[in-house]
């Protein structure tokens, strides 16, 4: 009896015993600390490094180019018969033929991207053909624009025989958009989780049906944000509208026939004019406009994919 009670009073007569068996955690050391703060400041710094340069531009290209696009003749009227070093006209024409030349690129590439994105994630399982495709997709996305412009001139004017047009700029840029987009479906569908492939097939759903139920809009909102970027890359190309399409001081609205204008072909176009105070302003208000195009898209595509994708 003696033992029993000396076993059952054991626990509070040896506070030390349960204090032993319990582990504390020892507090950090200085050195550590001071390691953790060194990264947390460079963190900060290369972030504002990488900031400043862009803080910078849009600072320029807002304080240049606003006075030139408050005025309403700026959205609505066009150049024809203009003057460029007098005031008055508008860049109406080059925002259609940007929006015309663009539409057209994304409404071929943007189909084209995603279902190549589908096939090499679902389907190919590391075929021949799914190799060939990345290998291609890889080669593409490091193409300059030049040599795009360049490969669709001798490729659609030398040896077709077709005129210089908006269209003969969207198929150029539709080489360029085609791998981002690629890439970027890819990327996504790949983080998507398996498991929610494996419960969707266990339930006896086919897989297209998977695909387009369950994995497309569990992916939507980082293939939307993908495709943005590649608009907003082959909205601001140069180098295409420079070989494949002359510059027209007014709207054409026809892809297929006459020259058209576009954004970054006006800024050229008033880069080349001349210091004139209304060809600067001209230049500063094209660049804020297409800054503020792209913006505008890049919030309406965050707004579709926010209503639309599926929340995991």
């Amino acid at each position: 009896m003696s033992h029993a009670v000396a076993a059952s009073g054991s626990s509070p007569a040896n506070p030390s015993k349960k204090s032993r068996g319990t582990t504390n955690f020892t507090d950090i050391s200085g050195g550590r600390k001071a390691k953790n703060n060194i990264a947390t400041v460079l963190v900060y710094l290369t972030m504002l490094l990488a900031l400043a340069p862009l803080v910078w531009v849009l600072y320029n290209v807002v304080k240049n180019g606003l006075p030139a696009i408050v005025s309403p003749d700026w959205w609505a009227f066009d150049m024809a018969g203009q003057p460029n070093n007098k005031a008055g006209g508008g860049v109406a024409h080059a925002i259609v033929g940007t929006i015309a030349q663009v539409f057209v690129t994304s409404l071929l590439s943007i189909p084209i991207g995603i279902f190549t994105g589908i096939y090499l994630v679902e389907y190919s399982r590391g075929g021949w053909l799914g190799r060939v495709t990345t290998f291609m997709v890889d080669i593409l996305t490091g193409v300059p624009s030049i040599v795009a412009a360049l490969f669709v001139y001798a490729m659609w004017i030398t040896l077709f025989g077709f005129s210089r047009s908006g269209f003969a700029v969207s198929l150029a840029l539709i080489l360029l958009m085609i791998p981002i987009v690629v890439r970027n479906t890819e990327e996504m569908l790949r983080i998507v989780p398996m498991d929610l492939r494996e419960a969707s097939y266990a339930l006896g759903v086919p897989k297209w049906k998977t695909i387009t139920k369950i994995v497309l809009p569990t992916a939507l909102s980082g293939i939307v944000t993908g495709i943005m970027l590649a608009v907003a890359r082959v909205m601001g190309e140069s180098a295409p509208v420079l070989i494949l399409v002359g510059s027209s001081p007014a709207i054409n609205w026809n892809v297929f026939d006459g020259n058209q204008n576009s954004l970054p072909l006006f800024m050229l176009q008033m880069y080349r004019a001349g210091t004139n105070q209304f060809v600067l302003d001209r230049l500063w208000g094209a660049a804020l406009t297409l800054v503020l195009l792209v913006a505008a898209l890049m919030i309406g595509a965050r707004l579709i994919s926010k209503r639309f994708s599926v929340k995991v």
